[in-house]
């Protein structure tokens, strides 16, 4: 079995039915046990010591500060604007998604008691973006705060009703808006991307966009656009981008990216032909690349391989090492 990719597989209960019970989250949220995820303006709360990989702040609901426990004693409001979503129970422990965006200065919000409680030290504690230290989290923290970052992201998108444009107000626990004008529902999306390796015999297709790190070399990837299926996808994608007919098209896995809010969608594909014209709107470059050589190379100025945490590098990895059954 195919282990699972970064950010996916939490390994908690996410409890959906839990989100429709106003008194059981009433309940959760005024538990000393439950606790929060703390965000401030997509960041996440991560606790660094030197010399020790980082670990998520995972801050217990006692203790927490007054600013924000205001809010909290009357938790209807704080659902209501997406400040707090319901994640799921992990070892028997309701989870929370916190928001603090609101605060500039969002450490000062919390009380040293929450910290310390959590035995935390607050000199210690950052908020950073996700991807900067998401491979180096424990697989199920990285998991829960991607989760958490994906729906506290969808809040701040999606104040206002798309149908009529009037304020919309957070439902079931965070899981849903709705339009306080024309009533419409509003569900937190996902959009779904195709991302493939491309082989031809023993080399492989990665390409280079203006946007990328420098010298960073990936995959191809693209959004599903309506009435496509995925293997068209897959196949429209790299035509555009590089010129190349392909074949074979077969699923590998999938990954949440909640950077900001897409599901990633693995592929394989073999190529029929080989000439490579790059699209100068995306790509600043694309080349086939030896198995040999990149099984010998180490990541330099030069050449780099697409961050551990991505998908992009597990189907570079999956191909180097032969691991390519679906």
């Amino acid at each position: 079995m195919r282990a699972a990719n970064f950010y996916a597989a939490p390994g908690f209960e996410r409890a959906a039915l839990r989100r429709r019970d106003p008194a059981w989250i009433r309940e959760a949220l005024a538990l000393p046990s439950s606790r929060f995820i703390p965000l401030w303006r997509n960041q996440n709360l991560v606790f660094e010591i030197d010399g020790a990989p980082p670990a998520a702040a995972v801050l217990p609901c006692q203790g927490l500060g007054s600013q924000f426990a205001a809010a909290l004693s009357a938790p209807e409001e704080a659902l209501g604007r997406g400040e707090v979503v319901f994640l799921g129970i992990v070892e028997e422990r309701a989870h929370f998604a916190l928001d603090l965006s609101g605060f500039e200065a969002p450490l000062e919000a919390l009380k040293s008691p929450a910290l310390g409680a959590a035995g935390l030290a607050a000199d210690k504690l950052a908020f950073t973006d996700l991807r900067r230290v998401g491979a180096l989290l424990e697989r199920r923290q990285g998991a829960l705060l991607a989760f958490a970052r994906a729906m506290l992201f969808w809040h701040s998108r999606h104040r206002f009703c798309g149908v009529c444009g009037s304020p919309t107000r957070s439902e079931e626990a965070g899981h849903v808006r709705r339009c306080t004008g024309c009533e419409a529902l509003h569900f937190p999306r996902t959009d779904p991307a195709v991302i493939m390796l491309v082989s031809h015999g023993d080399e492989v297709l990665l390409a280079h966009q203006t946007h990328f790190p420098r010298a960073m070399y990936s995959t191809l990837a693209g959004f599903v656009e309506p009435g496509e299926s995925l293997e068209d996808a897959v196949a429209r994608e790299v035509f555009e981008e590089t010129g190349i007919e392909v074949e074979s098209v077969r699923y590998h896995s999938s990954q949440p990216w909640p950077f900001p809010a897409n599901i990633m969608l693995g592929f394989l594909a073999e190529a029929r032909t080989t000439r490579i014209t790059i699209d100068g709107n995306e790509l600043e470059d694309a080349r086939w690349f030896s198995r040999d050589w990149l099984k010998t190379h180490s990541d330099d100025d030069v050449f780099r391989l697409p961050r551990r945490d991505s998908i992009a590098r597990r189907l570079v990895e999956d191909w180097l090492s032969g691991r390519m059954e679906s």
